[in-house]
């Protein structure tokens, strides 16, 4: 148990939920990580519990902005910092040289996975490539295109039915460019033994990946995704922060991180916002929210319904808490981009990317933004993987304990004054020269694709 003592009031706060350290008047803002996270409902006492019965959000619809740039001075302490990595012959660098199965349409989903288990491959089962209206079938191609052109694979086949409408010779001209040795293809119903021929294209796949060898790569070809899930209300005391102070590490050594969770932003994107390096990428930022915003209103439903009842649980009572905790994964750094959903990565330094908070979109989405691997913080656990090594960062220790075949990392030593930062930035240095991560370890890796139209 975690005692706090605020005056002659001791308070449990083992739990991570909140307790009054002053007096709160009913309708004034509830202050947490320096700005508001809400307001009181009634009046709140000293020592008094502060969640969801007596906050309320002050989040509303779309909103004005304006430029006031606040930059950080981010050090660089480390130089000459390397990787083991595989460099493609495109110069793009992976830190896994597996074999994935990208199918077009969900229709050979089980096809994938029966090529996956007689190989050794990676497949990522999906339901969508056909019937897509408004939109849908274009973000479909977007992820498939990027999961084809991940550098962490060292072959691919692209596994087509024949009759969808995202069908092989559609698919090519999205993919555009391909490396033939790196890429192949195999339609189902032009096959008389889809499974024999499947099983000889990838052998021929595993043959031209064996010709790459892990060498020497400096660490500012690193390009690392930042997602929370299962949050609790050491989210932003413990793992956000540590994770944010990863971030800031990489980009000063000229590396490449991401944050995603646009919903999660909400109450806190003045603080991004802040931090964009010139006006273009705060004009972006600022359509990046709103236009969020606006799908929330197009589809009738309010843009602040947000925490989960698993983060209410842990403590977490209002989005702007959720999201003021959230942001803490992008650090200090200076935001350089602005990537829409599918879009692929290419500056270097901190990028914000559209996309929900869903656990699946969002991995999925970091992913197909060539990401190498993806710090993925949580407070209440998960098992989930994306295709890429995915390192689950504990909040707190009961749950690293509770739950070790999930975690990779445990952040809650932060919580006595431990500076975890070079021990967790040399972890993620020996996940991308090739330790397994615990969802590799357990075969958990999978994809979901946003979908916002309709299907026929």
């Amino acid at each position: 148990m975690l005692i706090n003592k605020l005056d002659n009031v001791e308070v449990d706060v083992s739990s991570g939920h909140k307790y009054a350290i002053k007096d709160i008047k009913k309708g004034e803002n509830v202050m947490k990580y320096g700005s508001p996270i809400g307001h009181a409902t009634e009046d709140i006492f000293k020592g008094d519990h502060v969640h969801t019965h007596n906050v309320k959000t002050n989040l509303s619809s779309v909103i004005e902005y304006s430029y006031a740039p606040e930059f950080y001075d981010i050090k660089l302490e480390d130089e000459n910092r390397f990787f083991m990595g595989y460099v493609r012959e495109d110069g793009s660098v992976g830190i896994r040289n597996e074999i994935w199965i990208i199918n077009t349409v969900g229709c050979v989903n089980k096809t994938a996975e029966k090529l996956a288990s007689l190989t050794g491959a990676k497949c990522f089962p999906h339901p969508f490539g056909c019937s897509q209206m408004g939109g849908d079938q274009e973000t479909t191609q977007k992820v498939l295109r990027g999961l084809v052109n991940h550098p962490n694979a060292g072959g691919v086949l692209v596994l087509g039915l024949g009759c969808e409408n995202n069908n092989i010779e559609v698919f090519k001209k999205v993919l555009g460019s391909w490396n033939d040795k790196r890429v192949k293809f195999l339609n189902c119903q032009d096959s008389s033994d889809e499974i024999s021929d499947g099983v000889k294209i990838i052998n021929e796949l595993k043959e031209y990946a064996s010709t790459f060898n892990r060498e020497k790569v400096p660490v500012s070809k690193l390009k690392i995704g930042l997602k929370c899930g299962g949050s609790d209300g050491f989210s932003g005391i413990t793992a956000n922060p540590l994770v944010g102070r990863i971030s800031d590490k990489l980009v000063a050594n000229g590396g490449s991180t991401v944050l995603t969770e646009v919903p999660e932003m909400f109450g806190a994107e003045h603080l991004l916002m802040k931090r964009a390096e010139s006006k273009q990428v705060f004009d972006k930022i600022v359509k990046l929210i709103n236009d969020f915003k606006d799908y929330y209103a197009k589809n009738n439903q309010v843009i602040y319904e947000n925490p989960s009842p698993g983060n209410k649980a842990g403590g977490i009572t209002t989005l702007e808490e959720k999201s003021l905790g959230c942001i803490q994964k992008g650090g200090l750094s200076k935001v350089v981009d602005v990537l829409d959903y599918g879009d692929v990565l290419t500056k270097n330094g901190l990028s914000l990317l559209n996309g929900p908070g869903n656990d699946i979109v969002a991995c999925t989405n970091l992913t197909c933004a060539g990401v190498h691997l993806i710090l993925f913080t949580t407070g209440r656990g998960t098992p989930l993987g994306a295709p890429v090594p995915t390192i689950k960062v504990a909040t707190n220790n009961g749950l690293a304990v509770k739950k070790s075949n999930w975690i990779d990392f445990d952040a809650s030593a932060t919580l006595d004054g431990n500076d975890l930062t070079e021990e967790f930035f040399d972890y993620i240095i020996e996940v991308a020269n090739g330790k397994e991560t615990k969802n590799e370890i357990n075969g958990y890796s999978e994809i979901s694709i946003f979908k916002s139209g309709v299907t026929l």
